[in-house]
């Protein structure tokens, strides 16, 4: 039999030895405590345990000590920012403050609210340290007698509140009533594209070929089948992104015999010039049908530069036409995953494809305009091009049927948005148009805030000079009475007239002045629960930016500024609403491979024959080689923004006096949408301008 090995006897023994020991101190300033074990002595000590002056001391120094190092590092960080700030600031030229023009109706507004709340809020200093709380306290009685005045400052104040109370607060009431309606109205709306958006996902609804693709004739030995393509770059001074765009425009994998590209630029500068022209020169050497257009007389801008190269006699042969902006780098097969979805769809005129932003993780701005232009393709192109089979054209990274532009009138001069302009005379001569969420188109977003808003500034501007122009066009077409509806009432009011119109008035304006007109306070979900839950929203499709709904909320906001400001100006005709400038473009590459392939051809052009070339255009190549190595001494500046800093001033003296009121979510948002706002007036967001 084994032997049992159990130590369970041995752990049951009871392991203390000795005898408990009660020790007692006659001495009563000391306490009486029990010691039952040795090791008992050696336990911690009770909570309870009174503490000698000399403790109390340690204590207090070493709650001192965490909290002037807690003091330091937060000194330390705020004196980093300022340190960041003045560098910023330093490169802020003398005259590089924006330059209102025509549009300082709205700077001028800015100041005068700005003034008066000053005013106002010392006048309300004044009486709150006398003591005078009465719309804090309800129950304090307002003197209404002669007798209850004390002063003359006095009777002016009780004026101020019957003023206040009687002829300022209802009209107040009435417009934040009006735009909290707006507000929702536009919240349902976004709601509902997501739905739709979600629906699509779930059920898988996606625009699919129908026919066949195009197969190529090797007997023939050419692309028989294969539609005639007509690819467009247009450009303007695009010194630092023609290289790649020419470049992934001449590798799209179509028979050669079918397509042709046209270079369309606009530059002013003849050096450009010579870098398009001696590029083009490049890739014609290699087999690729690519041609040069310059126009001497540049006007009508993008659409005038597109209506003539439309005007060619050799257009009449092609089908189908290309556009990609300068900075827009497409892959090989976007033409084989696009013009196929033509083939047996008469009525179809345009396929538009999804932008993709190659540096939208390069700053704090790409990062949140990448959250806009997410939603907007993801959600509202999606949604329109899936159940209404319309929207508005993008303007590039698209393919128009040549005869649906023929049809709706070609590119018109009219406004700055040509793209929106021949979207809608399509959509009103029937033709329906397909998005392709799949199909993706890189490109790049602005990289300083200067260069952004001036393009939000067209974007936002533009609209309003269409829906002027071609309402009566929509209100007498022939389309069903429901497409008019959404014309008007969704595609122009709502979401290009209504929103920046309430998001300025309700978040900049009237929120502001009611912090000194207390009878009108905005109720706590307007500014803080809604916004918040369509800030979700946005950000769905894309949902890596999730710890950016702070701050793009607050951006928003301020960005409201500039586009109230122009769809002001485009709906009344104002300041600047014709101008058009050129997006300014860093030059970020696409991929990796398509520098290694430059790399390569660039390694492989010297040792190739250049048939056909002239010696002067040879000469030329070699003077552009010449100009590219040359180094580029680049210096670059601040810009300061009157409206954003007037309004940020705006914004953080109502902070001051919500804070006499108390009012603790209405004073922390309208701090942070200040100081976001004078971040923005100081240009201290994105990239600074070269």
């Amino acid at each position: 039999m084994a032997p049992r090995f159990d130590f369970s006897d041995l752990w049951a023994k009871d392991t203390r030895r000795g005898t408990p020991v009660v020790v007692k101190m006659e001495n009563p300033n000391y306490s009486i405590v029990e010691v039952e074990e040795p090791d008992s002595a050696f336990q911690p000590m009770e909570k309870s345990r009174g503490k000698n002056a000399k403790q109390v001391t340690w204590v207090l120094l070493l709650k001192a000590h965490k909290a002037v190092g807690c003091l330091t590092w937060l000194a330390t960080l705020f004196w980093s920012l300022l340190g960041s700030v003045k560098r910023r600031l330093s490169f802020t030229h003398p005259l590089g403050s924006e330059r209102l023009g025509r549009d300082r109706w709205l700077f001028t507004a800015i100041k005068l609210f700005l003034a008066a709340s000053l005013a106002t809020l010392g006048f309300e200093l004044v009486a709150y340290y006398r003591g005078w709380h009465y719309f804090k306290n309800p129950n304090l009685h307002i003197p209404t007698s002669k007798l209850e005045i004390q002063s003359l400052f006095h009777l002016f104040y009780v004026g101020w509140l019957s003023l206040r109370a009687d002829y300022i607060a209802p009209p107040i009431k009435a417009l934040s009533k009006f735009c909290i309606v707006l507000f929702l109205v536009q919240s349902v709306d976004r709601l509902i594209l997501c739905l739709g958006c979600f629906w699509i996902k779930f059920k898988k609804i996606k625009p699919r070929i129908v026919e066949e693709p195009f197969r190529y004739d090797d007997v023939e030995g050419s692309g028989s089948e294969y539609p005639m393509v007509l690819v467009q770059i247009p450009m303007c001074n695009e010194k630092e992104v023609y290289e790649q765009s020419i470049s992934a425009v001449c590798q799209l994998d179509w028979p050669k015999d079918r397509m042709l590209i046209q270079v369309l630029d606009d530059s002013d500068d003849e050096s450009i010039q010579q870098l398009i022209r001696a590029e083009v020169t490049r890739w014609s050497q290699k087999g690729v049908n690519i041609i040069y257009r310059h126009r001497l007389v540049r006007t009508g801008y993008k659409a005038g530069n597109l209506k003539s190269a439309m005007s060619c006699d050799y257009v009449e042969a092609y089908e189908f036409v290309a556009i990609f902006d300068a900075d827009f780098q497409p892959n090989s097969d976007f033409l084989k995953l696009t013009v196929p979805h033509f083939k047996g769809k008469p009525e179809l005129g345009l396929v538009q494809a999804r932008w993709a932003f190659v540096n939208k993780d390069e700053n704090l701005l790409t990062r949140l305009q990448n959250i806009n232009l997410c939603f907007h393709f993801e959600v509202e192109q999606q949604v329109n091009g899936v159940f209404l089979n319309f929207f508005g054209f993008n303007g590039t990274a698209g393919v128009w049927r040549i005869k649906a532009l023929e049809e709706s009138g070609g590119w018109l001069e009219r406004t700055t948005v040509e793209d929106m302009d021949i979207a809608v005379r399509a959509h009103l001569h029937g033709w329906k148009f397909i998005y392709l969420n799949d199909v993706k188109v890189l490109c790049e977003v602005p990289e300083s805030y200067e260069t952004y808003k001036k393009q939000q500034h067209r974007w936002h501007s533009g609209p309003m000079q269409l829906f002027r122009l071609c309402l009566r066009a929509i209100l007498t077409s022939k389309i069903a009475m429901w497409k008019k509806a959404n014309l008007i009432l969704l595609f122009f009011l709502l979401r290009k007239l209504i929103l920046p119109f309430y998001s300025f008035t309700l978040f900049c304006v009237i929120l502001p002045i009611t912090m000194f007109v207390p009878e009108a306070e905005l109720p706590v979900w307007v500014i803080c629960y809604v916004p918040i839950f369509m800030s979700l929203l946005n950000i769905l499709p894309a949902p890596k930016s999730f710890p950016f709904i702070v701050p793009y909320l607050l951006f928003e906001n301020t960005m409201s500024v500039t586009k109230f400001n122009a769809m002001v100006s485009g709906l009344f005709q104002l300041g600047s609403s014709y101008e058009w400038i050129v997006t300014k473009k860093a030059g970020r590459s696409s991929e990796s491979d398509l520098l290694d392939l430059n790399d390569k051809e660039s390694k492989k052009m010297p040792n190739q024959i250049l048939r056909g070339v002239s010696d002067s255009e040879l000469l030329e190549i070699s003077q552009v080689e010449e100009q590219k190595k040359q180094p580029v001494s680049v210096k670059k500046t601040n810009k300061i923004f009157h409206k954003e800093l007037a309004l940020a001033f705006l914004l953080l003296t109502a902070a001051v006096r919500s804070l006499l009121a108390s009012q603790g979510v209405h004073f922390y948002f309208l701090l942070f949408q200040g100081l976001t706002t004078l971040l923005v007036g100081l240009d201290l967001i994105g990239e600074q301008m070269s």
